[in-house]
């Protein structure tokens, strides 16, 4: 059993597995602000049950996602020593500050949210939860710029062997960075805007009870996914014009690959330099997903309300839907990685030279662990997001529950309040 290999496979699994909480997690979340704020500004109710029912899936994937998250960073230690020693010093600030972002900022927020239902005023309970966003947006915000520099190296110096961050500011203006932040951040909104219509879809489709909260949600999800797909398209294409001369053994000319190889060979010696074929397959079914996405979003908006709902096929058709957009981020994520091969920096160091010096076994075993965890996690979730989703916006959701139908239990301690 090769090492190398085994390691490459176990975190991309795994790290495919968190990437599908992290979709789902901004994209959730910014439907949520938008219908919170709708609620405060508004006062109608209709907008308040829809925070409470889409804020119970969006908790239980935030929950299991932080869950996932930590098992994640485990594998920098155990797997891929080599690079934890050559880019510690340069990889270190940015996860650091996401850390502080992701589970302390984001998770007291989310806290107080969730605890503060009819016990904090209602502009400050809507500002906790505009600062939940805001700290989701940061975490992924570090973690695209520290996933950059691997992909193009800036603002560094090497001593004895190790990277050494330099200059700060680099980190946020790499040409690697910009684009793909904004990229994956639209990727997420498509996710939540199609993840939301979907759910919303099967309701009307078994006609249940709560017929004007989806179809006001199917409408919210539609809206989302259908402004957000257009750009997420068109930027994913600059993202790759401006990677060309960043990374030309993957986007480059024939003429300037044979160059950069060659550079390669003479600094490395012989090896395969030549990025796997996946990568462009990957990028290639990606664009085709997107662009059925955007013919799906077109086709529901330009639909009459009535007859949407009406002509069950179309309902149908966007619930089978729903994969989608979590297949085409995997596509787009694999492109990006794969394509970086054989490099872990690109450019500076390999992914033989990455990974730690361990047995083919104690990798398999770690292999097995680290999956079997991540699956779980994910099953999980999804499990219980179904669960709640079919059950549908019913008036004993437990987020948001006034205190009148609060049972002696639930209710605060008058002690402590």
């Amino acid at each position: 059993m090769d090492p190398l290999m085994l390691a490459r496979l176990q975190f991309a699994t795994t790290t495919s597995i968190h990437f599908l909480f992290v979709l789902v997690t901004l994209g959730l979340i910014t439907l949520l602000v938008y219908l919170q704020t709708a609620w405060v500004i508004t006062k109608k109710p209709i907008y308040e049950r829809m925070t409470r029912f889409w804020g119970t899936l969006y908790v239980i994937n935030y929950v299991l996602g932080i869950a996932a998250g930590v098992v994640l960073e485990f594998q920098f230690g155990l797997n891929w020593s080599g690079l934890s020693k050559y880019v510690g010093n340069v990889f270190g600030a940015p996860l650091a500050i996401e850390t502080l972002a992701a589970f302390f900022l984001e998770s007291t927020f989310l806290g107080m949210w969730i605890f503060g239902w009819h016990r904090l005023r209602r502009g400050v309970h809507l500002a906790l939860l505009w600062g939940v966003a805001l700290t989701a947006y940061v975490s992924a915000f570090w973690i695209m710029a520290g996933n950059a520099w691997m992909q193009n190296p800036v603002g560094y110096e090497m001593r004895d062997g190790i990277a050494h961050l330099t200059d700060f500011s680099a980190l946020v203006t790499n040409p690697a960075f910009t684009m793909a932040f904004v990229h994956a951040t639209l990727a997420a909104l498509v996710t939540g805007g199609i993840l939301m219509a979907s759910i919303s879809s099967w309701h009307l489709i078994r006609r249940t009870a709560d017929y004007e909260l989806f179809r006001k949600s199917l409408r919210t999800g539609l809206v989302t996914a259908a402004v957000a797909v257009g750009p997420l398209l068109h930027f994913g294409f600059i993202q790759a014009a401006d990677m060309a001369p960043l990374q030309p053994s993957k986007y480059g000319t024939p003429e300037q690959k044979e160059a950069k190889i060659a550079e390669w060979t003479a600094a490395f010696g012989p090896g395969d330099y030549e990025p796997p074929l996946a990568a462009l397959h990957s990028l290639s079914f990606m664009f085709i997903i997107g662009f059925i996405l955007v013919l799906i979003c077109l086709q529901f908006l330009l639909l009459p309300k009535d007859l949407l709902i009406r002509l069950r096929f179309p309902l149908w058709i966007l619930l089978f839907a729903l994969p989608l957009p979590f297949i085409a981020a995997i596509l787009g994520w694999l492109a990006r990685e794969i394509g970086r091969q054989p490099w872990a920096v690109y450019g500076l160091l390999r992914v033989e030279d990455a990974v730690s010096p361990v047995s083919g076994g104690v990798m398999f075993a770690s292999f097995l662990g680290f999956t079997l965890v991540l699956a779980a996690l994910a099953i999980t979730n999804w499990v219980l997001i179904a669960k709640h989703a079919a059950r549908g916006a019913h008036d004993d959701l437990a987020l948001g529950r006034p205190p009148e139908q609060q049972s002696a239990d639930d209710r605060p301690d008058p002690a402590f309040v």
